[in-house]
C-alpha cells in the first residue's frame, strides 16, 4: 500500500513533556533513559542525542526542554511514502518547528509545548485525526 503526502493518519499526544539531550559521542546511554515509557537515542561520530521525559534528564546534561510528542498510530508499512511530509509540510507552513523520530513501527513528531494546540488544529484541518 502506497501513500502520498495527503495520506490521513491517526495520532495521539504522549502525556509527558520531553527534552532533547546531547552528550559526547562516546558517552554511555544515560541510566535515566532505561525505564521511560518513551525515549530515543541516536549515536553518530559527533554526538549521542537522547530524547526522554524532562523529569528524567540527567544532572548537568545539555538539554532543550519543553517538547511534546505526537505518535503516529501504527504500525506503518515500510512502503508508505509521504508520511512525514503529511505532517511536516503543513506544520512548516504554520511556522511550527518539529523534531522527527522514526522507529520500526511508526513515526513520532516532537514540537514545542507552546505549539501543541496550534499543531493539533493545523493537522486536524489537514484531515489527520487525534485519539
Amino acid at each position: 500500500m502506497k501513500s502520498n503526502p495527503q495520506h490521513k493518519l491517526s495520532l495521539t499526544v504522549l502525556p509527558d513533556r520531553f527534552a532533547v539531550c546531547q552528550f559526547k559521542p562516546d558517552a554511555p546511554l544515560p541510566e535515566e533513559a532505561s525505564c521511560c515509557s518513551f525515549c530515543s537515542a541516536t549515536r553518530t561520530e559527533q554526538e549521542l542525542s537522547v530524547v526522554l521525559p524532562e523529569a528524567r534528564v540527567p544532572d548537568g546534561a545539555r538539554a532543550e526542554m519543553g517538547w511534546r510528542c505526537l505518535e503516529v498510530l501504527g504500525p506503518l508499512d515500510f512502503d508508505l511514502t509521504g508520511v512525514l511530509a503529511s505532517f511536516s509540510v503543513p506544520l512548516a507552513d504554520a511556522d511550527i518547528s518539529i523534531f522527527a523520530i522514526s522507529t520500526y513501527n511508526t513515526d513520532y513528531i516532537l514540537l514545542r509545548d507552546r505549539d501543541l494546540d496550534r499543531a493539533k488544529e493545523v493537522l486536524s484541518d489537514c484531515g489527520h485525526g487525534f485519539r
